[in-house]
């Protein structure tokens, strides 16, 4: 799992998601300055997923799917399941409720593309228990 990307590390880390995230790419965005585009592969094992969470406040988000189905809530919006090719968002400072592999046997994987403000860290923090 990356730590530095993915999650806030320290407190996070005793409440471990069940995935496992690469990084995409995080580049400036040349006419916008102060922001970047990051990109990450978030893979879900089968019945894995990640604790509510958080994202950085200025992030903007869009979760693309890229493998299998991922179930997803935000904020107080109804728990959906997206299939390959379809996606939902994150408005900044929104609440990341449900984020799970719809599947108990097959695997998932997600693109999550945030527009955030350069060198804001971390990018998620998981909810306190």
């Amino acid at each position: 799992m990356l730590c530095s990307l993915m999650l806030a590390c320290g407190a996070a880390q005793a409440q471990q998601s069940n995935n496992n995230s690469t990084s995409g790419f995080n580049l400036p965005i040349p006419n916008i300055p102060g922001k970047s585009i990051t990109a990450l592969v978030v893979n879900y094992p089968p019945g894995g997923g990640t604790p509510p969470h958080h994202h950085a406040p200025s992030a903007f988000i869009t979760g693309y799917v890229l493998e299998g189905a991922v179930r997803s809530q935000v904020d107080d919006g109804p728990v959906t399941v997206y299939h390959v090719g379809e996606y939902f968002t994150e408005n900044p400072g929104a609440h990341h409720r449900v984020s799970e592999n719809a599947s108990k046997t097959e695997p998932a994987k997600l693109l999550a593309i945030f527009v955030v403000n350069t060198n804001e860290a971390p990018l998620t923090t998981l909810d306190k228990k």
